[in-house]
C-alpha cells in the first residue's frame, strides 16, 4: 500500500469522526432545546391556572352571604388578596416567563434554565396562596350545609347520651348536678347555633359547633365510665380495704408479722387517690380514672395473695423447725460417734489425717448449721420478722442440712467399707488357694510326658502373690489401698494358672487324639507316617499345640477337611 494512500485513509477517518462528533452535538443540543421549550410551555399552563374558575366562583358565593360588617371585612380582605394574587403575583410571573423566551430565542440555555428553575418556585408559591385563600373560602360557602350535618349528627348523639342517664339516672347520684349543667349548657348552644345561623355568622357557627362537639364527646365517656367509677370508688373498693385491715389486724394477732407490706400506709394513699378521682368526677373530669381504680384493685388483690404466701410460710416454717432440729441432732451424734472410733479406725487402717478430713469437717459444718437455725428460733420468737421470710430462709438451711447427710453418708461408707474390704479379702484368699489347688490336681489328672516350663513360672508367681496377701492381712495396722492391690494381682496371677493348665491339659488330650486317630492312615501314605511321627516327638517335649497342629496336617493329605474338623473341636 503506497503512503499517499495511507494518507487519504487516514484523512478520511478523521473527516467522518469530526461529522460524527458535530452530528451528535447538534442531536444533544436539540434535544436540549425541546426540553426548555416544552418546560416554558408547561409553567405558561400553570400560571394560568392559578387563577381557577372555582375560585372565582366561590368569591361571588360569599356576597349573598353577607349580613353583618364582620363578615363584610372578610369578604373585603379575601377580594383584596384575590386583587394581589391576580394583578401583581401572576404578571410578575408572566413577565419572568418572556424574559426566559427571549433568553431562549438567543439560544441561551444556560441563563434559560436558571430562569425556568426560579419561575417554577413562583409559580408553587402563588398557586399555594391562591389555594389557601380558596380553602378559606370554602370553609364559609360550605359552612352551612357541613355544620348542619353535624349538628344533626352531634344532637343524635346527644339523645342517646341523655336517653341512658335518664334511663339509669340512679347509676348517676354522685355526679347528677354537673351532668344536667351540662345538659343545660349543649341545649343553650344548640339554640345558639340556630340563632348564629339565620344571622349568617359562620365564624360564630364553627366556634358553636366545636364547642357541642368538645362537651358531647366527654358527656359520652362520663356517661359511659362514671357508674363503673362509683361502683368501684365507692363499694368495691371500699369493701376490700375494710376486709384486707380485718384480715391483717387477725393475723398480727395471730403472731404474723406484716409490716414488710406497709397496709396502713397503701390504704391511705389509696383513699387519697379515689378522693382525688371522685374531685375530678365532680367536674366531669375522668381522664385515667378508671385506669387509677383498676390499679387499687390489683394492689389490694395482690394483698390477698401475700396472706395466703405468709400462711403457707408459717406452716412450713413450723414443719422445718421441727424436722431441721432432729435431722441436726441426729447427725452430729452419728458423726460423734464416729469421731470417737477414728483414731482406731486410723490406727486399724493405716490411713492419714487428709483421709479422715471430712469427719472433722462435716462436725464444723453441723455446728454451724446449729447455729444458724439457733438464730432463726430466735428471730421468730421477736416477731420482726415475716414469715414468708423466716420459712423461706429455714427450706434454705434445710438443704444446707441434707447436702451435709450426704456427706456424711459417703464418709460412712468409706470408713465402713475398710472393714468389708478386709473381709471379703481373707473370703478371697480362700477362694484363690481353691482355685490353684484345683488348677494342681488338673496338670495331674492327664499323665503329660513332659510339664510346659510356662506352668511352673505362673503357679510360682501365683503362689508368691498369695503369700504377700497373706502377709498384708497380718499386718497392724492393715494398709487397706494396698491390700486391694495384693488381692487383684493374687486374683489376676491364680486364674492365669488356672486358665493354663485347662488350656494345656485340653491340648495334650487333643494333640493324643489325633496321632492314635492318624495311625490308622500310617501303613497306606508315607508322608502322614512321617507327619505324625513328629508330632510325637513334639507331644513327648511337652509341645502340645505343635503335636496337635503337625498331626491334623498330616492326617489332612489323606482325609482333606479333617484339619477343619478338629480345629473346630479344639477350638470349642
Amino acid at each position: 500500500m503506497s503512503t499517499e494512500l495511507i494518507i487519504i485513509i487516514g484523512i478520511a477517518y478523521y473527516v467522518v469522526t469530526v461529522i460524527l462528533i458535530i452530528g451528535a452535538l447538534i442531536l444533544l443540543t436539540k434535544k436540549d432545546k425541546n426540553t426548555l421549550r416544552k418546560q416554558i410551555d408547561d409553567l405558561e399552563r400553570d400560571k394560568n391556572l392559578i387563577i381557577s374558575a372555582s375560585l372565582i366562583a366561590e368569591l361571588k358565593k360569599v356576597e349573598p352571604l353577607i349580613a353583618n360588617t364582620n363578615m363584610q371585612n372578610t369578604l373585603d380582605n379575601w377580594q383584596k388578596r384575590f386583587q394581589k394574587i391576580k394583578e401583581e403575583d401572576v404578571p410578575r410571573i408572566t413577565d419572568a416567563l418572556l424574559e426566559a423566551e427571549e433568553f431562549y430565542a438567543k439560544k441561551d440555555y444556560k441563563e434559560t434554565k436558571a430562569r425556568l428553575s426560579q419561575i417554577e418556585m413562583d409559580i408553587y408559591y402563588v398557586r399555594t396562596k391562591a389555594n389557601f385563600l380558596l380553602d378559606e373560602i370554602k370553609e364559609i360557602t360550605l359552612s352551612e350545609e357541613r355544620n348542619r350535618d353535624t349538628i344533626t349528627k352531634l344532637k343524635a348523639s346527644y339523645r342517646e347520651i341523655l336517653m341512658k342517664y335518664q334511663e339509669n339516672k340512679a347509676d348517676y347520684a354522685l355526679v347528677s348536678s354537673p351532668l344536667e349543667l351540662q345538659f343545660e349548657r349543649v341545649d343553650k348552644l344548640f339554640s345558639a347555633f340556630e340563632v348564629a345561623m339565620e344571622n349568617k355568622s359562620y365564624q360564630e357557627v364553627s366556634k358553636i359547633v366545636k364547642a357541642v362537639d368538645d362537651i358531647i364527646g366527654n358527656l359520652k365517656l362520663v356517661v359511659e365510665e362514671a357508674p363503673s367509677i362509683i361502683m368501684l370508688g365507692k363499694k368495691i373498693i371500699p369493701k376490700k380495704i375494710a376486709e384486707i385491715s380485718s384480715i391483717s389486724k387477725r393475723m398480727e394477732k395471730e403472731g404474723y408479722n406484716l409490716d414488710y407490706l406497709n397496709i396502713a400506709y397503701n390504704i391511705t394513699e389509696a383513699s387519697k387517690k379515689i378522693t382525688n378521682v371522685f374531685q375530678r368526677l365532680n367536674v366531669l373530669n375522668i381522664e385515667d380514672s378508671i385506669f387509677e381504680l383498676k390499679t387499687i384493685m390489683d394492689y389490694f388483690d395482690s394483698i390477698y395473695n401475700e396472706f395466703d404466701k405468709e400462711k403457707i410460710s408459717r406452716k412450713l416454717y413450723t414443719e422445718y423447725v421441727r424436722t431441721v432440729l432432729i435431722k441436726i441432732t441426729k447427725l452430729t451424734k452419728i458423726n460423734d460417734t464416729l469421731l470417737k472410733r477414728l483414731n482406731d479406725i486410723k490406727y486399724s487402717y493405716d490411713l492419714s489425717d487428709e483421709d479422715v478430713e471430712v469427719v472433722f469437717t462435716i462436725k464444723e459444718e453441723l455446728a454451724n448449721e446449729r447455729g444458724e437455725y439457733d438464730d432463726l428460733i430466735e428471730e421468730g420468737r421477736s416477731k420482726k420478722t415475716s414469715y414468708s421470710h423466716l420459712g423461706k430462709v429455714m427450706e434454705q438451711l434445710n438443704i444446707k442440712v441434707l447436702k451435709t447427710e450426704e456427706k456424711l453418708e459417703v464418709a460412712l461408707r468409706s470408713l465402713g467399707s475398710l472393714k468389708e474390704d478386709e473381709l471379703r479379702a481373707r473370703e478371697q484368699l480362700d477362694e484363690m488357694k481353691q482355685i490353684l489347688e484345683q488348677a494342681k490336681v488338673g496338670i495331674k489328672s492327664f499323665k503329660l510326658p513332659m510339664i510346659p516350663d510356662n506352668y511352673f513360672v505362673e503357679l510360682g508367681e501365683a503362689t508368691e502373690a498369695i503369700a504377700a496377701m497373706v502377709e498384708e492381712l497380718e499386718k497392724t495396722p492393715i494398709s487397706i489401698k494396698v491390700l486391694n492391690t495384693r488381692v487383684d494381682t493374687a486374683r489376676d496371677l491364680v486364674l492365669k494358672v488356672y486358665n493354663t493348665t485347662k488350656e494345656i491339659v485340653k491340648t495334650a488330650k487333643m494333640a493324643e487324639t489325633a496321632i492314635v486317630y492318624g495311625n490308622r492312615y500310617r501303613p497306606m501314605n508315607a508322608e502322614v507316617d512321617i507327619g505324625l511321627m513328629k508330632a510325637e516327638n513334639l507331644f513327648f517335649q511337652g509341645k502340645f499345640k505343635n503335636a496337635l497342629e503337625t498331626a491334623i496336617h498330616s492326617i489332612n493329605v489323606v482325609e482333606p477337611g479333617i484339619y477343619k474338623k478338629l480345629m473346630d473341636e479344639y477350638q470349642n
